[in-house]
């Protein structure tokens, strides 16, 4: 794994990149270290982003425990770990 920081992934998503649950990414910030995610796994792109390049609104998003979803400009730092979730509803 390469990058300096670490995306977790949910199994079904990791099954969309290559069965992988932990990609290490490049980013001074959380857009760009998803945007380095998209670049290396580009299936991950139409589950992950709208058109506009924003986050799905099922898509979960935390760096290091906190919640993240609406801050993309948030920094992040070699070491740190972005944990992506799909919101899950129905019934």
């Amino acid at each position: 794994m390469s990058g300096a920081v670490t995306v977790r992934l949910p199994r079904i998503l990791a099954d969309l990149a290559g069965g992988e649950m932990r990609i290490g990414v490049d980013g001074d910030t959380l857009g760009a270290a998803l945007d380095d995610l998209v670049r290396k796994r580009p299936a991950l792109g139409l589950h992950l982003v709208d058109e506009s390049g924003a986050l799905r609104r099922h898509v979960l998003c935390f760096c290091n425990d906190e919640f993240t979803r609406t801050r993309l400009d948030r920094p992040v730092h070699a070491g740190d770990t972005i944990t992506i979730l799909h919101s899950v509803s129905g019934g």
